[in-house]
């Protein structure tokens, strides 16, 4: 199971996350939409159009989770019902 946060250096909401989830002990891959076209593209295409931050995606075997903006907590139910 793979978890991706999509972000930017100074979105204070993303620094929040991360924080929390590297707390909890949750590793996650970061790629920063400022640097990298295609996965600004990507979280444009799952938020209508805008480039809201943090998105996170969780890749399990059933399938493909996207949220917009999610809490710590919710990360956490998500990956432990995957």
């Amino acid at each position: 199971m793979a978890l991706t946060v999509y972000s930017t250096t100074w979105c204070g909401p993303c620094k929040r996350l991360k924080s929390q989830l590297t707390r909890e002990g949750i590793r996650f891959d970061e790629i920063d939409i400022e640097r990298d076209p295609s996965a600004a593209e990507f979280v444009m295409s799952v938020n209508n159009g805008n480039q809201v931050v943090p998105t996170v995606v969780i890749d399990t075997p059933s399938g493909r989770v996207v949220r917009t903006n999610p809490s710590a907590r919710e990360v956490k139910a998500l990956l432990e019902a995957a």
